[in-house]
């Protein structure tokens, strides 16, 4: 194991299964997308497991808490972050786990429900 790499448990919330063990050379946040073997997750949750050592405490393993997610195409980038959907859509959550009330599985393209956000 390389010193920066951060052992992880991969937990899918519904319905509730480990999808694995992986290592990790980065922090992945709540609200960031995960690849693993081709499949896209949103990150809700991080939980951190440690260690009692000599000296201190020692950071063990990784847990993280996901929920499927579509394809990352349908994406806008607001105030530095990436969100799902159009983010000029008046009806969009701006969040980066749900679309919008109207339509939460997507698309935004060719949605009836689509009102573009007027300045």
């Amino acid at each position: 194991m390389k010193p920066d790499s951060l052992p992880t448990e991969v937990i899918l919330t519904h319905p509730r299964q480990s999808l694995g063990k992986i290592q990790l050379d980065w922090m992945p946040q709540p609200g960031n997308y995960l690849d693993l073997e081709g499949k896209y997750y949103a990150v809700l949750e991080r939980h951190h497991h440690y260690q009692y050592k000599v000296g201190g405490y020692c950071l063990q393993k990784i847990s993280l808490y996901v929920q499927a997610a579509k394809s990352l195409d349908e994406q806008s980038l607001i105030d530095g972050r990436w969100v799902v959907g159009d983010a000029n859509c008046c009806f969009n959550a701006r969040s980066e786990i749900l679309r919008c009330a109207v339509n939460p599985d997507g698309p935004c393209d060719g949605c009836r429900s689509y009102e573009m956000i007027v300045n």
